[in-house]
């Protein structure tokens, strides 16, 4: 499995499929709030595994911070370190452009997935597209 940084526009486009199966096939999300628009301003990421996509996510820089957003992977590559290795990759991003400090908005059944990468909750639980989240962070 390789993930990378987006280039081009078909990288883009495998990025929003995982996502579009992801979040809005199987979790319901509207497709206008899963793209939205904050879609121009992030760096996007795409994992390949035999050339196909697997796993996405993106990252922005908002206040100072770097906000991890739209991690998901393909039920196929599930469980065997997709998400790990999508979130370090993202992680090197950061460090490698100066932030120190990530924050993203946990879906609370992944809360655990994202604890065990050092993510601490510091929120309450909240809404987001009907899906229960909470807020964490990490110093990186």
């Amino acid at each position: 499995m390789t993930v990378k940084v987006v280039e081009n526009q078909k990288e883009l486009e495998d990025a929003y499929s995982i996502r579009k199966i992801v979040f809005v096939e199987e979790q319901n999300v509207p497709l206008e709030e899963e793209i939205d628009q904050y879609e121009d301003e992030a760096t996007h990421f795409v994992m390949y595994q035999n050339g196909s996509p697997v796993g996405a996510g993106r990252f922005r820089v908002v206040d100072g911070y770097g906000k991890v957003e739209r991690i998901c992977v393909s039920k196929e590559a599930r469980k065997t370190g997709a998400g790990k290795a999508i979130m370090r990759k993202i992680e090197d991003h950061a460090s490698e452009n100066g932030l120190h400090k990530l924050k993203l908005n946990a879906q609370t059944h992944a809360i655990p997935f994202y604890a065990g990468l050092g993510y601490d909750v510091v929120s309450e639980e909240f809404l987001d597209a009907g899906i229960p989240h909470k807020t964490m962070i990490k110093e990186i």
